[in-house]
């Protein structure tokens, strides 16, 4: 069986989330794998491999804490911004199991690169913004961390440790294979008070539930994550099939979900005074809009 098909097989796992909890240990957690969207995604642009890698990681990371959403219609945005670096803005987002993202770079730095480089290399000095948008309440949630450690991965165990003070555990794998490329992420976090209300915010990072769940997870190896012949629930009950219970959702297939449009960016054009739209027309009487995310090219008669 060629890698074609496995990329065409469901229960693989690739471009699906999955959700679990092991109750006797009050530990929730996720474990995606990206295939042919996080290909659609990379293919908007011509990136260094150096930079796939980054993007790739940032997509899982947004998938893996994506997910964690429960309101219909509420967002998950991940913006890196820094200076000094190889790479000044990295923005992914998802809503709804949609993800997408983009980031710009400098191809004159990003060439003197090595293959294997630390957030302080690639990006320089800056910061990682992770912001929920709940549509339900109309409320907004945003923690702030330095883009410091290893890798994002950690920027984002960071992130939970500070701004929601819930101790989590995140591991990442990416693999390239010619044009094909494959991200995969496990996180799993201590609730031992419940997914819901304040309570959650005195978990503890010595708690012997945790420490017992922590050291199984990051025992998942990265190669594990990759394989696209061990689907999603062989890899956890690799992981937990000591345990009594885990409880495991398949959540919904994720796609690429650019929202580039003509009547979204009539909209934004449409705040716009007028005589700032009349130096943005072509001859044409339409305005170009070029998106990011999918290197659309936009005329908007606006």
């Amino acid at each position: 069986m060629n890698e074609d098909d496995l990329l065409d097989r469901e229960d693989t796992g690739f471009d699906r989330v999955l959700a679990f909890t092991v109750p006797a240990r009050h530990a929730r957690g996720r474990v995606v794998r990206l295939g042919p969207v996080l290909e659609t995604v990379l293919s908007a642009h011509d990136y260094p491999k150096v930079v796939k890698h980054v993007l790739a990681e940032a997509l899982v990371l947004t998938a893996l804490m994506g997910s964690l959403l429960k309101d219909e219609g509420a967002q998950l945005t991940f913006q890196a911004q820094s200076e000094g670096g190889a790479v000044d803005l990295l923005v992914c987002d998802y809503r709804g199991g949609e993800i997408r993202g983009y980031l710009r770079h400098d191809p004159d730095k990003v060439g003197a690169l090595e293959d294997d480089c630390s957030l302080e290399t690639i990006f320089g000095t800056g910061y990682l913004a992770i912001t929920f948008d709940l549509a339900v309440s109309n409320e907004r949630y945003q923690g702030v961390v330095p883009l410091e450690g290893a890798s994002l991965a950690h920027a984002c165990e960071s992130y939970f440790a500070q701004s929601e003070q819930v101790p989590t555990l995140i591991r990442i794998a990416v693999r390239s294979n010619g044009p094909r490329c494959t991200a995969a992420g496990l996180l799993v976090q201590h609730l031992p008070d419940g997914e819901e209300g304040k309570e959650r915010l005195h978990a503890k990072e010595d708690h012997p539930d945790w420490e017992h769940v922590a050291i199984l997870s990051a025992s998942v190896q990265a190669a594990e994550l990759v394989d696209p012949v061990l689907n999603l629930e062989e890899l956890l009950w690799r992981l937990f099939h000591e345990e009594e219970e885990v409880r495991v959702e398949r959540l919904a297939l994720l796609e690429r979900g650019c929202r580039c449009s003509v009547e979204h960016y009539r909209a934004i054009l449409s705040s716009f005074p007028e005589d700032q739209r009349a130096e943005m027309r072509d001859e044409d009487g339409t305005i170009p809009v070029d998106c990011a995310f999918c290197s659309k090219i936009l005329r908007i008669p606006a």
